[in-house]
């Protein structure tokens, strides 16, 4: 990881003592209007953190680089504030985001591969230059599964050839889930209050879940996707991940296009009363995890103690066949949208053939761990002969997610599902050993789905997931709100070795 130089280093130690932990970005927004913090006190505070605990202590390696120009960044905006001038809604707020979004600045983005190291795109992802307007401060980039978790089987979440192995802060040893491992780290271990993920299928409600964050996942096409390294851009998207509910809605709010922002109206006014009044509890998981179904259950008397019916349902799952689709819809995108990105960001490969090759010339430099499977199935696509395969799978798994989802969300119901089981071990031998997630359905069909911190297997987190029909962001924050302040559930990390 780039650090900072030692100067800058003594001025975050110097200047960071008036934080307090866990400050969310609605509560630092207030304390700077008030003149009670600064933004350099903020972004002290947050490489203060990032240097204690990402490369040293509990070694979580959820950072990837630093913006060398971040202090400097900050005493400006705080200027600007004192001369009365506010660029936007994240006025000098630090934010981390994933390795995998590009920025024009000397920030790389590499999706965490090898042939990417150090690679400067000449233009940058609208959601950024958003963030930018918003007067965010881009502090730096978060480790991430490499290519997204699209690069070979037997992968292990959270693990990228330039990152290394990002850790749960929660229990060290178990799985951070993935591929936006760094995001949700960096928002547990109290780097930052807001980072930005992505997802295709669970890659920003699995990793909120089990570091005990809120995740978005918003209606597809309600964040620009341009400038993002893809894997299929039917399912691809940016979502918030931050600590509460609140800051989520002030995330989105500046990240969601024009058009997304029309259709939510004011998504503060939507936190302050929950307009849903009948949801639909997925029970498919409760044998076999009993502290799911404790989870569940006091969801559940929350809801019904504030007049809200409540469905359960037993059994949560698409047919085999439509998984299988989805597969081929993403393998058949890759080539297609990866390729496309490659070219049009002047990359050091031009295409998935040359980057499979040099992979197999780096050897284990480049492969460690798992293979190339992924990549090297994408390479073997001919996207003119193969296009009515796709076009068929593509019909396939979407009918079947919509058809599961519709089934409720069309009579104006809320989906409640846990979002995934418990953290399993890290095992870069085995690689990942999931047990669930419900984040399919949605992923698929595009609807929009929220995770916030619900409950605890012993030491280990666990998170629900909130889906609805398109366009509901609001409806969904409303709920999360309510559950958030009625449940309770979330508790800071303690750094655990291991499981006791």
């Amino acid at each position: 990881m780039r650090l900072l130089c030692c100067f800058c280093i003594g001025i975050v130690f110097a200047s960071q003592a008036q934080v307090p932990a866990y400050l969310s970005a609605s509560a630092a927004n207030q304390a700077m209007a008030q003149g009670q913090l600064t933004s350099e006190q903020l972004v002290s505070y947050a490489l203060a953190q990032i240097a204690a605990r990402d490369q040293q202590g509990p070694n979580l390696h959820a950072i990837t680089d630093l913006n060398p120009d971040a202090i400097a960044q900050a005493k400006q905006l705080d200027q600007e504030r004192k001369a009365g001038k506010l660029r936007g809604p994240l006025h000098g707020l630090p934010v981390l985001i994933k390795a995998n979004i590009a920025t024009a600045d000397q920030l790389p983005t590499t999706a965490g591969a090898l042939v990417l190291q150090g690679f400067i795109t000449p233009t940058e992802a609208p959601l950024v230059k958003q963030l930018r307007a918003a007067g965010a401060i881009i502090l730096g980039k978060t480790n991430l599964s490499e290519w997204a978790n699209f690069r070979g089987e037997g992968s292990a979440s959270g693990w990228s050839a330039l990152g290394g192995q990002t850790k749960n802060p929660y229990v060290l040893s178990q799985t951070p889930c993935g591929s936006s491992s760094g995001s949700a780290v960096a928002v547990a271990a109290d780097y930052v209050a807001l980072t930005v993920g992505t997802e295709t299928d669970g890659s920003i409600l699995c990793p909120s879940a089990m570091n005990h964050v809120v995740g978005l996942k918003p209606t597809h096409g309600a964040i620009a996707g341009q400038g993002i390294i893809p894997i299929a851009s039917s399912q691809d998207t940016a979502g918030p991940m931050t600590r509460t509910v609140e800051d989520a809605a002030l995330l989105l709010s500046v990240l969601a296009t024009p058009q997304a922002k029309a259709r939510y109206g004011d998504l503060q006014q939507a936190l302050q009363q929950s307009t849903v009044r009948s949801v639909v509890l997925v029970r498919a998981f409760d044998a076999q995890y009993p502290a799911i179904k404790t989870m569940l259950d006091q969801i559940k008397q929350r809801l019904l103690s504030q007049g809200v019916q409540v469905q359960d349902i037993s059994t949560w799952q698409l047919p085999d066949a439509a998984y299988q689709a989805e597969f081929d819809v993403l393998i058949y995108e890759y080539k297609r949208d990866l390729t496309a990105w490659l070219v049009q960001h002047q990359a050091p490969v031009q295409d998935i053939a040359q980057l499979v090759a040099f992979n197999r010339q780096q050897g284990q430099k480049a492969l460690a761990f798992y293979g190339q499977q992924y990549l090297e199935q994408a390479q073997a696509i001919d996207l003119q002969k193969d296009r009515q395969r796709y076009l068929k799978a593509r019909a396939l798994s979407l009918q079947a997610a919509q058809s599961l989802l519709n089934r409720y969300t069309g009579k104006g119901q809320v989906i409640i599902a846990p979002t995934a089981g418990p953290a399993w071990p890290i095992d870069h031998v085995k690689g990942d050993q999931f047990n669930f997630e419900s984040a399919s359905p949605a992923a698929i069909a595009g609807y929009p789905a929220l995770t916030l911190p619900a409950g605890f297997d012993g030491e280990l987190p666990l998170g629900v997931s909130l889906i609805g029909a398109p366009w509901q962001e609001p409806q969904l924050l409303g709920l999360a709100k309510q559950l958030q302040d009625q449940l309770g559930a979330w508790r800071a990390p303690r750094y655990l070795k291991t499981l006791p």
